[in-house]
């Protein structure tokens, strides 16, 4: 099933934009003499199969307007920082700039979901040149932006494969050992900036 219908086509064109402008904020804090802001950038579009299995879940239509207006995650980009500070200097940056709108936040790093969930979401709205569904031309799309520190990215990518592995044993003591090293991990992470901000308090 086609759900995003005409508009199919810019949603890849918007993720590479997007990624364009998130490598010129980090380019520009690098030639300010700053650390840079993150460590990679990772995007995606949602396929058809999953936005379909989303908007049904959720109950909304099964059309453009529900893949792009109701869900506002067609589009994704994940932020991947070295220090918790990164995370936070690049959501303001986000806040000022001129080409997006921050609409949604979610801070799951203060306080991390119940499994040990720890990340930073953003909804943009983005200024783009393509039409949108309501008939606007240039249109303004949504994108998901999700910021993590490395330690965070790597506990998230090890609770996906659990989550979608459906035959797995032991899941029940797997999801503890998974809580116990967020936890631990979380204070690795505050632990590096610490340091970090040890060696840079002289600068």
């Amino acid at each position: 099933m086609e759900i995003y219908g005409e508009f199919k086509p810019y949603l890849s064109k918007i993720r590479d934009d997007v990624m364009k402008k998130l490598s010129d904020l980090n380019q520009r804090e690098i030639d300010n003499h700053k650390t840079k802001l993150y460590e990679h950038l990772i995007g995606r579009v949602k396929t058809e199969n999953s936005m379909v299995e989303k908007c049904q879940r959720k109950g909304f239509p099964l059309s453009p307007e529900g893949a792009l207006h109701e869900c506002k995650d067609a589009i994704g980009i994940r932020i991947v920082c070295n220090f918790i500070d990164d995370v936070y200097r690049s959501i303001n940056l986000l806040k000022h700039a001129d080409w997006c709108e921050v609409v949604k936040e979610k801070d799951y790093i203060t306080r991390s979901k119940p499994n040990g969930y720890r990340s930073y979401h953003l909804i943009l709205k983005v200024n783009t040149p393509y039409p949108y569904i309501d008939d606007c031309t240039p249109g303004c799309y949504f994108v998901e932006v999700q910021l993590r520190t490395i330690a965070m990215d790597s506990w998230a990518s090890l609770e996906h494969e659990m989550k979608y592995k459906h035959t797995i044993e032991n899941s029940e003591q797997i999801g503890r050992e998974l809580k116990r090293c967020a936890d631990q991990l979380a204070s690795c992470d505050v632990q590096m900036q610490t340091i970090r901000q040890l060696i840079h308090e002289n600068d």
